[in-house]
This record gives C-alpha cells, sequence and structure tokens, in this order.
C-alpha cells in the first residue's frame, strides 16, 4: 500500500527519494507511531518533506491517496473498517458520538463494510451507495444529518465525521501571503552599504587591534549597514481596491519594515496629475505629480500597488477620471512614471486568471511593459528579482 502512497506523492511532482521512502519504513517497522492515522500524517510529512513550500502538495496528495474515493481501486483494502472505528472513536465530539450510538457501531461498520462490497464503481446521487451527492450517509457532498463523509469537501456541513481537514494551506507558491512571507520576498531587492552615523562594533577590527595593541581593548566602531535601495510606492486606494485591503496592507507594512528609504503615495484608479500621502486630506494636500518625478532621481524603483480594474475610458482620454476633469488622460503619466523610473513594477491583487478578461488590466500590462506581477510569493519573488537587475 505505502509503494502506491510513494508513487502518489511522485506524481503530485513532490521531490521524494527512495532514501527518505526506506526511512518512512523504517520508522513504521521501529513503531515510532501507533495505529492513526493523524500520526502516520506527521510522520510521513517529516520524513518526506524537505521544504515547507512543498506542504500543500503534500497534504492534497495524501489526501486523495489515504481519504479520496474517487482515485480508489479497491475501497475494502484501502480504508479497513477496524481503522475507521479506532479514529471515529478518537475524535468524534460527544454530540457525534451519540449520533452514531443510536445506529451502533457493529450495525454502521457492517452496513458500510457491505456497501463497500457491493459497490464497485463511483456513484453520483441517491441513498443507498458510497459517493457523491444524494442522500446517502456514507459519501460527501451530498446531505444526510447523521452521516460519515469519505473524501471530498463537505457542501451541507452535517456529517458526522469530517475525513478532510488539513492543516496547511499557506505555502503553496499561488496562494495568498502573509506579512512574513512578503518580507522574505522583498529581501530580495537588497543592496547593503555602511552609512549614516550611527554606529556599530566592528568585532573583527577590535580583536585585530587589541592583539596589535598587547592586548590593550582598542574598541573600533563602524556605521551601521543598512539596505540602500530606494523604494517609491504607489497605491491604488477606494473603489474595487476595498476587496483587497487586507492584503495591500500587509504589503505596505512589510515594505516600511524592509526599506529604510520608502517613499509612499495613493491614487485611484490610474495616476493622473496629482497624488497624495494622507486619504482624508487628499484633496486639501495634493502632490503634483510632476513635482514627484523631479524629486527622485533614476536610483528609485518604482511599484505600483493596484488592481487595474477600471473603464478603459480612465486611462485612454481626456476627462477620464471619475472624480475630476483631467486634462491628459492617465495612459501619457504611467507612460512618464516608467520613463523617469526605468526600474519599475505592477503589482496586481487580483487573481491572474481574471486579467484576460478586464480590458483596462491589458491595457495597464501594455502600457507597463508586461511587467505586471500577481501579488502571490512566486509573483513578488519575480518582480524583486527585475527590480534589482
Amino acid at each position: 500500500m505505502l509503494t502506491d502512497f510513494f508513487f502518489t506523492l511522485r506524481a503530485a511532482k513532490l521531490p521524494v527519494s527512495v532514501k527518505e521512502y526506506l526511512t518512512l519504513l523504517e520508522a513504521l517497522k521501529e513503531g515510532v507511531i501507533g495505529p492513526s492515522i493523524d500520526d502516520f500524517y506527521f510522520l510521513a510529512r517529516t520524513t518526506l518533506v524537505k521544504d515547507e513550500a512543498h506542504f500543500d502538495k503534500f497534504d492534497r496528495a495524501f489526501s486523495a491517496y489515504f481519504k479520496g474515493v474517487e482515485m480508489l481501486t479497491d475501497f475494502g483494502k484501502e480504508i479497513p473498517l477496524e481503522w475507521l472505528q479506532k479514529i471515529l472513536e478518537k475524535e468524534l465530539s460527544p454530540e457525534e458520538k451519540a449520533a452514531i450510538e443510536k445506529m451502533g457501531w457493529d450495525e454502521l461498520m457492517e452496513t458500510l463494510k457491505k456497501r463497500l462490497e457491493e459497490q464497485k464503481e463511483r456513484h453520483e446521487g441517491g441513498s443507498k451507495w458510497i459517493g457523491t451527492g444524494g442522500t446517502s450517509p456514507f459519501g460527501h457532498g451530498g446531505y444526510n444529518p447523521q452521516g460519515i463523509r469519505i473524501g471530498g469537501p463537505g457542501k451541507n456541513r452535517s456529517a458526522v465525521k469530517v475525513w478532510d481537514q488539513r492543516a496547511y494551506k499557506d505555502y503553496d507558491d499561488s496562494l495568498e501571503l502573509g506579512t512574513r512571507n512578503i518580507k522574505v520576498a522583498l529581501r530580495r531587492l537588497r543592496r547593503f552599504a555602511r552609512e549614516g552615523s550611527e554606529l556599530e562594533l566592528d568585532l573583527d577590527d577590535t580583536i585585530h587591534c587589541t592583539a596589535a595593541n598587547a592586548g590593550m581593548l582598542d574598541i573600533k566602531m563602524v556605521p551601521e549597514r543598512h539596505n540602500k535601495v530606494k523604494v517609491l510606492l504607489l497605491m491604488d486606494v477606494g473603489g474595487t481596491m476595498d476587496e483587497h485591503i487586507h492584503r495591500v496592507e500587509e504589503i505596505f507594512s512589510a515594505a516600511k519594515s524592509e526599506f529604510k528609504h520608502l517613499e509612499f503615495y495613493y491614487f485611484h484608479n490610474c495616476v493622473y496629475d496629482f497624488m497624495w500621502k494622507n486619504n482624508r486630506r487628499r484633496y486639501a494636500e495634493k502632490s503634483p505629480t510632476w513635482d514627484v518625478i523631479r524629486k527622485y532621481n533614476k536610483d528609485w524603483r518604482l511599484i505600483f500597488v493596484g488592481d487595474a480594474t477600471m473603464s478603459p475610458y480612465e486611462i485612454l482620454q481626456p476627462g477620464g477620471s471619475v472624480e475630476y476633469n483631467n486634462e491628459e488622460p492617465g495612459a501619457e503619466w504611467l507612460q512618464r512614471l516608467t520613463h523617469a523610473f526605468p526600474k519599475y513594477a505592477w503589482i496586481n491583487p487580483e487573481p491572474q486568471g481574471v486579467w484576460q478578461y478586464r480590458q483596462s488590466i491589458s491595457i495597464v500590462q501594455q502600457l507597463v511593459q508586461q511587467r505586471m506581477f500577481p501579488l502571490t510569493l512566486a509573483g513578488l519573488e519575480g518582480a524583486m528579482r527585475l527590480l534589482s537587475k
């Protein structure tokens, strides 16, 4: 059974080697864990997965092999009934146990065993077979107030036992980021230099000079190392960006932590002839875009953060702004900014799968020379690599 499990992991593109597989078998032989699927899950993940970035792939492969009925050819072999009863007795809540005890454990096990022996294929719907949908008390995706879900996601939240809960979902490259992961990705854009008035101990030079001074302590100080990269952050705010507030706040917080030289401004939908730093006073305290272009030189990295979701008219036409009558189209200002700051990138919090269906996103992509990246771990790392060149 575990040989097929090993090949299932390899089919899921997990870099699992034979040596690691043998380590798992040795641990099982030595009785490291008891007869628990949870214990086996953690043991298998510890021995087979070398990188936390693969946790999510491992979870999906583990769930598909041990819990999903759709990939099993011999239902009875892969889900031992004794194992099922032990897991249920161990993990069910008192209310769930009471619901099953009304049927009786023996009757429940016998009924499930009989269904597994009779069923030779996948079933959708109905009230008798183990499958998806319908009203059977066994399977998933259906409705039965006293059911046991086997494989797949539940739909009615009424199953007595949920088998498919995964503990790790945040390490796949395509998933959303947290502040910690954003900081790690932003660190790809670093260039350290010792400058400024703040000093720190130069340990190596202190040891050398003290030794040369016959053991008399000679302390040497040097300016602290700082990331000298300068970042100009322009963030879209309001409208459709309200759906992405939390994620933009995360990247803003991480950027302020990682970059000593950071300047930021807000805009709405598209950049026009002015931006602002305080949304509550954006009409009283405007920063002309021309002044921003003149204030910062070409050494600054320009990062746009916005969903680029608007009417194409707002980008291409004078007066296209939804808030005031702009004399020049937003496209002109985007071109001026990207010309003034050759090292630039656009971070888009919208899922990359919908970009092709938004005309405004396609227009902005053309204006920024296809330097648009999704707000994912892989996308953010790609943007930082581009900006570090």
